[in-house]
Formats: C-alpha cells, sequence, structure tokens
C-alpha cells in the first residue's frame, strides 16, 4: 500500500502517514492546505472526519473512494524478556475503535468496536482469540474419535461418537464453540451448531457449520477421527500470549473523535 508521508522539523521525523494521495501539501497559520484536482483544501475544518477530497471524488465518479479509515499503531512492551498474558485494552477517549492485536507468538487477538463497555469514561474489553497455537495448553479440551460422519462437505455437518464404549462429549462444550480434527495439528472443521446426546435412542452426536467461516480445504474424514474443542472466545477470552503486543486500532467513524491513551491489563505467563 502506498502513502502520503509527512515531514516535522520540530521532531525531525515522519509522524503521519496518509492515505489520500494530494498533489501537494503545505502548512500556514496552524491549518495544512492541499491541492486536489487544482482545488484548494483546508483540513481539520468540517465536521465530517476520514472523508477527503469528497467533491473531486462525486465528479470522477466515484464518492466512496473519499472515505479513509483512522488507524494507529502501537506497541505494549513492558518487561520485554518475560512472557506475558495481554488480557484487555482500554482505550481512554470518547469512543471505541475496533482493534486487531499481534505478538511475536500469536496473531489472531482481536476486539471489535461494539464489543467495548464504557466504564468511567474509558471504554473496555477483553481480547478474544481465535488461535490455536501456544494457547492449545489453556483453552483446547479433546472430545474423542468420531465413529462417523455425515455430510462432511455441506453446512450442516454431524459428528457422531461412539456409545458402547461411550464416548463423553460433555458438559463444557457448548453451541459456538469451534471444533478441530487431526492430531498433532488440527484443522478447523467449524463452529458447533448443537449438541445432541440421548444414549437411549443412540444418539450420540454434534453437529457444526463447516462453512460459516470459510470452506474447508481438507476435508473431514468420513469415520474415525480424533476430535477437539475451543471455547467461543467472545464466551471465554483467554487473551494473546507474547513477550510483546503490537495494537492496531482502526476508527471508521466520520464523526470527530478523541483517543488520548491506551492500555492492557498483563499477567506474567508461567508455563
Amino acid at each position: 500500500m502506498s502513502y502520503t508521508l509527512t515531514y516535522s522539523e520540530s521532531f525531525q521525523g515522519w509522524p503521519s502517514f496518509y492515505s489520500y494521495y494530494p498533489e501537494w501539501i503545505i502548512g500556514m497559520n496552524n491549518y495544512m492546505y492541499t491541492f486536489k484536482g487544482g482545488d484548494l483544501y483546508r483540513h481539520n475544518v468540517n465536521v465530517t472526519r476520514n472523508t477527503f477530497y469528497q467533491d473531486w471524488w462525486v465528479k470522477n465518479g466515484d464518492p466512496t473512494q473519499s472515505f479513509y479509515p483512522t488507524i494507529i499503531k502501537s506497541v505494549f512492551n513492558d518487561v520485554p524478556l518475560e512472557n506475558k498474558l495481554f488480557k484487555t485494552l482500554n482505550l481512554e477517549g470518547d469512543a471505541a475503535w475496533d482493534a486487531t492485536m499481534i505478538t511475536d507468538i500469536q496473531i489472531s487477538g482481536y476486539i471489535t468496536g461494539s464489543w467495548f463497555e464504557k466504564k468511567e469514561q474509558s471504554f473496555y474489553a477483553f481480547i478474544r482469540n481465535n488461535s490455536i497455537g501456544e494457547l492449545a495448553l489453556r483453552s483446547l479440551n479433546g472430545i474423542g474419535r468420531s465413529l462417523t460422519v455425515q455430510d462432511p462437505g455441506t453446512n450442516n455437518t454431524f459428528i457422531n461418537f461412539s456409545i458402547n464404549p461411550l464416548v463423553d462429549i460433555g458438559s463444557i462444550i457448548s453451541v459456538g464453540d469451534y471444533v478441530y480434527f487431526g492430531y498433532p495439528d488440527p484443522i478447523l472443521a467449524g463452529p458447533v451448531l448443537s449438541i445432541n446426546v440421548n444414549l437411549r435412542a443412540g444418539i450420540n452426536q454434534i453437529e457444526i457449520n463447516n462453512n460459516m467461516i470459510n470452506p474447508v480445504t481438507t476435508p473431514i474424514p468420513t469415520d474415525t477421527e480424533y476430535f477437539l474443542y475451543i471455547k467461543n472466545s467472545v464466551a471465554e477470552s483467554h487473551g494473546v500470549l507474547g513477550h510483546y503486543c503490537v495494537f492496531e486500532l482502526t476508527n471508521t467513524m466520520t464523526d470527530k473523535i478523541e483517543l488520548f491513551a491506551a492500555e492492557s491489563e498483563v499477567m506474567k505467563s508461567f508455563p
């Protein structure tokens, strides 16, 4: 991706990266001015934010191209030699942002703006994680070997387990948890749609949707295969594991939004 960079003589560096492409930029009287299509624009003076050169894009046939989200990237790196769990994200400002969290071990931490709760003028949320990786030791649970798998290539797939001897599906697994198959390199099968256990009727099965996230590239075997599950990260947050955490905040609003600080609740990891 290409960016427009601005250089600050006072900071002796490049403080901002812009997604839009002006023909010229100049600062005067504490305002930033740019030229686009021969027209002069003064920035930060209207009520519509994250939008640039809207009238120019209207004249050129695609006004949707005038919108650019605001993205901020930084890092939590206290005590860099210790392995840690980054559990939460707290934003001090007047709105919640979408967030992704990446560490040196995991790359799948995320929070959508709607998950934040406002507490004492700050926005607070638990970090979700859909990764297995090192997190398997903390949140991955085994079910057992399947007896048969019905309709493995459709959305509604039924995984049947033995009754005699009994494969106990367990009471911890819930609708919305993610089912994996294979070991030692588990493959995502899909989220749980229903849990059907009626031993007297000979039913001991889990129903999943293996196309809800994306079509499964590796077909589920139709007979014996070892199945595991990981709890729905919205219901049970384990955070992200690593020595440091790079976080990226994305604001897609067109209203004026201020962000003053970002912090995370961190705990030392004990393997």
